[in-house]
């Protein structure tokens, strides 16, 4: 995402809490900034890309963090995928300062952001969104306006429910398609084709057709998803149907059980 930023010619600073990451960018036009409070005074939009709710409260409000630093009429961009009522408080008390934070978590993956088509799913009003725009079209097509802040997560949230449930319809119809004595390749293509395609089923014959080698990876990120999305379904009386069950049942297969 960042590659795409700078390869459209706006001016970027960078910082990473692991100084690694930045490596790739050695060749770059971009500033590296020794610190949050230094890359915060020097943007006007502040894009976040870490792992969880914790990342997100330490980069902005931890010590050291970002917040204080950043200029009125600037704005905050969370890319991560956290709980909407982080995204929510975090925008109230920057507001304070005249600072605007939107959602804007993305789904594609790191082939998906070097062509510049994440999906991008935002939760802002419409005039802020505008205003990141021309930003987030270097990487993201399409841009989905949600509604406000914390509208993004809740349909990112959604979005990795149905992923994760989707594994685990993979995996059991394998399962069953092994135990029939069909051909798992070749259903493998007529299923990538057929009505009953999803991206779990493509994805599943690159692992062997088991969902272990993809456990320590997507593993964390996905009962973590699943566990949010659990608590806001319950808080709201919302009907799940067997959604969280079947998403349970591939973070077991993963070896990340909820409980």
């Amino acid at each position: 995402m960042a590659r795409r930023i700078i390869d459209a010619g706006v001016p970027t600073t960078l910082w990473a809490r692991r100084p690694e990451t930045l490596e790739p960018f050695a060749d770059a036009t971009a500033v590296v900034a020794d610190s949050l409070p230094e890359l915060a005074a020097a943007s006007d939009v502040l894009c976040v890309c870490v792992v969880d709710d914790a990342g997100v409260e330490e980069v902005l409000l931890g010590e050291g963090g970002a917040a204080g630093a950043l200029r009125p009429g600037s704005t905050v961009v969370v890319h991560s995928t956290v709980h909407p009522q982080t995204c929510r408080r975090l925008a109230a008390t920057l507001a304070s300062n005249g600072v605007t934070l939107v959602d804007a978590p993305v789904s594609g993956g790191g082939h998906m952001a070097t062509e510049g088509h994440l999906v991008v799913m935002v939760g802002s009003d419409d005039a802020t969104l505008a205003r990141i725009r021309p930003i987030v079209e270097t990487y993201g097509d399409p841009i989905l306006h949600m509604g406000p802040v914390g509208s993004g997560q809740i349909a990112k949230l959604v979005n990795n429910l149905a992923f994760t449930a989707n594994l685990a319809i993979a995996s059991q119809l394998f399962d069953l398609a092994g135990a029939l004595d069909i051909d798992l390749a070749a259903l493998s293509q007529a299923l990538s084709t057929g009505s009953g395609r999803t991206y779990g089923l493509e994805l599943l014959p690159a692992l062997g057709f088991e969902l272990a080698p993809l456990g320590s990876t997507a593993g964390p990120l996905l009962t973590k998803d699943v566990s949010i999305i659990d608590a806001l379904a319950r808080a709201a009386d919302a009907p799940v149907g067997q959604l969280i069950d079947v998403a349970d049942a591939a973070l077991r297969e993963l070896g990340h059980p909820r409980r």
